[in-house]
């Protein structure tokens, strides 16, 4: 189940910075209830973390599709709440990163004989009905 959820790729959602808070799949979260914002590297994306203020900590994951992105929302993230570089990691954050490394990658690994020849070693691909 964990390997369905980890390699399902994530929907397609616009996100908005607003001058009232971020607007993400159709909700609203107001400078005033978010606390702090970090950025993790995972499966080959930048993943973008916002955290509330107590009692809920809530989190809100957004994926940043590159690093030109990922210095815009920096910028503009710190005018309204506090950047960490170095979070602090729960413990399920770290059996999340734990888990994740034992799941191999979707790249597709090409090796060659000794005479140049590729040899495909890709994985079986599920079939289609």
């Amino acid at each position: 189940m964990f390997y369905v959820l980890t390699i399902t790729p994530p929907p397609e959602i616009e996100n908005k910075i607003t001058r009232f808070g971020l607007e993400t799949a159709g909700m609203t979260l107001r400078w005033e209830v978010l606390s702090d914002f970090y950025f993790t590297n995972r499966f080959g994306f930048y993943i973008l973390t916002v955290i509330s203020h107590a009692p809920y900590f809530y989190h809100a994951y957004l994926v940043v599709p590159n690093e030109e992105i990922k210095k815009n929302l920096v910028l503009i993230l710190s005018e309204h709440l506090v950047y960490q570089e170095k979070p602090q990691r729960a413990l399920t954050d770290k059996l999340v990163d734990w888990l994740s490394k034992l799941i191999p990658d979707d790249e597709e690994d090409v090796m060659t004989t000794k005479a140049g020849q590729p040899i495909s070693s890709s994985k079986p691909q599920p079939a289609s009905l």
